[in-house]
């Protein structure tokens, strides 16, 4: 768990990384040794309301400054499903960023055991099965709080219908720690 001050310090770090990607300058910070540790993040943006970018690691594989200001970079500029962020647009856009526990392998005998077992509101959940892959952060849960609707709507994110079943599907689960520009710090 980091504390309040390291959670600030991952969010100047992602919304630097998108400014020097835009050609604001900003000062660097020291790397310090908890920065240097690996780490996996997710980094969130929002524009008006409306989500603008997400994109980030499940595996802590590189060190946790390197994710998060790599993540911020790609949300903001190589998210597909967004237009790369603008300098008009930069002000105006809320960043989150999230930190990952180290995922979970779910046992299950059938997907109704599988969904059982889910946490609403507190699970990270990875869905693959073969080449499919995606994952929802536990923030999603607050739009889709029936844990049916979640792993649906999560099997068409990876590119599956929504009725699809497998004796092949993994499912992971993992926890966040995450901060919000303009929020109070939440664990």
């Amino acid at each position: 768990m980091l504390a309040t001050d390291q959670g600030e310090t991952l969010l100047h770090l992602a919304r630097a990384a998108i400014g020097r990607e835009l050609g604001f300058r900003s000062h660097d910070l020291p790397r310090t040794g908890w920065l240097e540790e690996p780490g996996a993040t997710f980094v969130t943006l929002m524009l008006d309301g409306q989500l603008h970018g997400c994109i980030g690691t499940l595996e802590a594989c590189r060190p946790l400054i390197d994710d998060v200001c790599q993540n911020a970079v790609s949300s903001a500029f190589r998210d597909p499903r967004f237009p790369p962020l603008t300098k008009e647009e930069f002000a105006d856009l809320l960043v989150e960023v999230s930190l990952l526990s180290k995922p979970q392998l779910i046992s299950h005998s059938s997907e109704e055991d599988a969904l059982a077992q889910l946490n609403p509101c507190r699970d990270g959940v990875i869905f693959e099965c073969g080449r499919h892959r995606a994952t929802y952060l536990p923030q999603v849960w607050a739009q889709l709080p029936d844990p049916k609707s979640f792993i649906a709507n999560l099997k068409n994110k990876a590119g599956l219908p929504s009725d699809f079943w497998s004796d092949d599907v993994r499912l992971s689960h993992y926890t966040v720690q995450k901060w919000s520009e303009g929020e109070a710090h939440h664990g």
